[in-house]
């Protein structure tokens, strides 16, 4: 890939997009503006990566031209210095340049719906699916994103059989699309009377926000239901409905079958605010089921199993006894089970970006 040819004509692009920016006409058309937006960002987040790669080749050139053309030993000494700092730096920002220059997943930016939910394993996979639940929010902390339950079911001595989240941010998606599918716990459970190490299993979706433009719905064909929702304390608790529950029949656009949707919204005592949210799980759940074959496609094309949004592979084992976690992905494993319940999970997820990058980078070559 000549890195300098795939540049020409960005600056121009630049320029023209942020011209439309201003143009009223563009303004007034929402899915317009948001994507022109977007695009704006994405050219200039390019730009100053080349701006960097150009500085350091340029210096890096003319360093290897005084060594050729220079008689004075200092000034040679010198440039031979440069050359020696600047040859490391040289193919980290050329890589840098061109995976802007890939096209980015448009999902990236999205913020979230987080659903965990215990799978095989009974009451110890509820508790399971409790401690990823803190692990994940210690995350979301770390990284200054705000998180709201949107509805929970406990489990019958502590964790949860379900527990769905919206969480918001930059990049939200991007970072957490990595954690969709089944994690697997191996320990002993505090109920275990002979101190066997059990396997427990809990079930993670990462789902894409889906803008309101984003998706068609018919709102006539909603069947809302309302109930008391239960809680702790206060006058509001089980005396007015504000629990919110919608069906809704989605017709599938491949197949041709429909499917009722559920969902139920707790998070407020404000039912009109209840409502606003679970017509928002509604576009989110048929943007996700619509874009299933989006993401099908990617996982055909690349080896790892990274950012496929398969829910039924197991991606990571969680072990206890030997404060273990393995990433069966990419076959990475670290030995720091505790700061990893506790929300570092950066070095993860780092590894498995560079392991998609590396399979985006084969791809466009």
């Amino acid at each position: 890939m000549d890195i300098l040819s795939k540049l020409d004509g960005l600056d121009a692009k630049f320029h023209e997009v942020g011209l439309q920016l201003t143009d009223p006409v563009v303004i007034a058309d929402q899915q317009r503006y948001v994507r022109l937006n977007k695009e704006y960002h994405e050219l200039e987040r390019v730009l100053k990566a080349a701006a960097e790669y150009r500085k350091i080749r340029r210096n890096y050139d003319d360093a290897k031209q005084v060594l050729i053309d220079e008689k004075d030993p200092e000034l040679k000494e010198l440039a031979r210095a440069e050359i020696e700092s600047l040859e490391p730096l040289l193919p980290k920002a050329e890589e840098q340049v061109k995976l802007l220059l890939l096209p980015r997943d448009k999902e990236d930016d999205k913020d979230i719906v987080l659903e965990i939910r215990s799978g095989t394993g009974g009451d110890e996979a509820a508790l399971f699916a409790g401690d990823l639940l803190r692990m994940y929010t210690k995350y979301f902390d770390l990284k200054g994103w705000k998180y709201t339950v949107s509805s929970f079911t406990e489990g019958a001595v502590g964790g949860y059989k379900e527990i769905i989240l919206n969480v918001t941010g930059t990049q939200v998606y991007g970072t957490m699309k990595y954690e969709s599918g089944v994690h697997r716990v191996q320990r002993i459970p505090a109920t275990e009377t002979q101190g066997r190490v059990h396997t427990s299993a809990a079930t993670v979706a990462v789902l894409p926000e889906a803008d309101e433009f984003e998706v068609q719905i018919n709102e006539g064909e909603i069947k809302w239901e309302t109930f008391r929702s239960g809680g702790a304390g206060g006058q509001n608790v089980n005396k007015v409905e504000s629990g919110v529950r919608l069906r809704y029949l989605w017709k599938n656009p491949v197949s041709g079958t429909t499917e009722e949707i559920l969902i139920e919204c707790t998070e407020t005592r404000d039912q009109p605010k209840n409502k606003e949210r679970a017509l928002s799980r509604l576009r989110t759940q048929i943007y996700d089921k619509e874009h299933q074959k989006y993401i099908d496609d990617i996982a055909a094309r690349r080896k790892t199993m990274v950012s496929t949004g398969d829910r039924s592979a197991k991606i990571r084992t969680y072990n206890y006894p030997q404060g273990r976690i393995t990433d069966h992905r990419i076959g990475y494993t670290i030995y720091n089970l505790q700061g990893f319940m506790d929300g570092d999970i950066q070095s993860v997820i780092d590894q498995l970006t560079i392991a998609e990058n590396a399979e985006r980078l084969k791809e466009a070559m």
